[in-house]
């Protein structure tokens, strides 16, 4: 899910949902014309009033899934502590702890708001991964560059936590800060793996990056080229069958 803070600025570098991006008149576009269609919002502001006047344009721009969060950020803020929520693991808050986290601090952030899901996933750490999905690890979590999880997992080569987190719900095809998706960036650097296998968990091929470039204008490898090739012209055909796309809406 797509978290959106329509807050002015300053609320929101004082404090934010985790994993929250902020949105204004001044990046709405952006972030429209960015987002898959069939991605769930959800979007808040102070008191849960002008996150359903954005919730409408969303809407209206064709997302399927649009959600207002009643009462806004102060309601979140105030609420009551979740209950039945057990202890951390012990071995997890070792491993926590050696890598400069706190404890219990399962979404904590250390340098380039790097999550403890994502360290794990970088260094291949598979039964930590498990460990923090279950203790709660926010999964679509992103870094200062707008990467999650799903990139670190790609960048290690680590293709069974590839499975892992796609099964966890993580975005597939999350575009960080430079619109670059967990494919692009396999297809890139040559990791053929890695784009086989995001591939049959079904990352999308047609989006690309700020400057116009897709994963298949991106790859570095005859195998990349071999295994992109095939579905880039597959997708193109299927969508010409289909007729021209209906425009998103006013």
């Amino acid at each position: 899910m797509l978290v959106l803070d329509v807050r002015d600025a300053g609320s929101f570098d004082n404090s934010h949902i985790h994993g929250a991006q902020h949105v204004s008149s001044a990046n709405l576009s952006g972030v429209l014309n960015a987002t898959a269609r069939i991605r769930p919002v959800l979007i808040y502001c102070y008191h849960g009033n002008a996150s359903r006047e954005y919730a409408q344009i969303f809407s209206d721009f064709g997302f399927s899934e649009v959600y207002s969060l009643d009462g806004g950020y102060e309601a979140w803020r105030s609420r009551p502590p979740a209950s039945g929520s057990g202890a951390p693991d012990a071995g997890l808050e070792q491993w926590l702890v050696a890598q400069h986290f706190p404890p219990a601090g399962v979404n904590a952030v250390i340098a380039n708001a790097t999550t403890p899901l994502m360290r794990a996933s970088h260094i291949g750490d598979g039964k930590i991964v498990r460990l923090l999905i279950a203790a709660g690890a926010e999964v679509n979590a992103r870094n200062a560059d707008g990467n999650n999880a799903l990139w670190l997992a790609c960048v290690g080569g680590h293709l069974d936590l590839i499975d892992t987190l796609v099964e966890a719900g993580i975005d597939l095809d999350n575009r960080n800060d430079n619109g670059a998706t967990p494919l692009m960036y396999a297809a890139s650097s040559g990791k053929a793996a890695a784009v086989e296998r995001l591939l049959a968990k079904g990352a999308d091929v047609t989006p690309e990056m700020l400057d116009g470039f897709s994963a298949l204008d991106l790859a570095q490898s005859i195998e990349c080229l071999t295994l992109l090739r095939p579905k880039r012209s597959g997708r193109s055909t299927a969508q010409s069958d289909a007729g021209p796309s209906p425009s998103p809406g006013p």
